[in-house]
């Protein structure tokens, strides 16, 4: 079987913990894990190791979220990979701004742990365990 790949982008290193830890039951079920600190650094990896997934903070140093998802999105060629913008931002402005640039979905900060694994089980096809 494929393993599957979730990338973690966002600048705040308690909030990557927090959503690493969220995420790393699924490293029972196969999936790898990565995280960025940046947009350029998230770029870098998502060329590299092309994962299913993306945990992508809007604001950012170097590259914000919408640069990279677009980048991703429109000029990489990689529109298979899911992208979800986490933001503490909910303004409708955002979310439309997202929208445009290919995002698959938008979640406000702070997130809801149990939505976030829910949403990364959906995406990468994982049956809930218990279900």
């Amino acid at each position: 079987m494929k393993t599957m790949k979730i990338l973690i982008v966002d600048d705040e290193p308690h909030l990557r913990t927090l959503i690493q830890q969220t995420l790393e039951e699924l490293e029972d079920e196969g999936v790898d894990l990565f995280t960025a600190s940046n947009g350029e650094e998230a770029l870098q990896t998502i060329r590299d190791e092309q994962p299913n997934l993306v945990f992508l903070d809007v604001m950012m140093p170097k590259k914000n979220g919408f640069d990279v998802c677009n980048a991703v999105k429109n000029e990489l060629g990689l529109g298979h990979i899911h992208i979800i913008l986490l933001t503490a931002k909910g303004q409708e402005f955002d979310r439309k701004r997202g929208q445009e640039v290919g995002a698959d979905l938008y979640m406000t900060k702070p997130f809801d742990p149990d939505a976030l694994i829910a949403k990364a089980r959906s995406v990468l096809g994982l049956s809930t365990p218990g279900v």
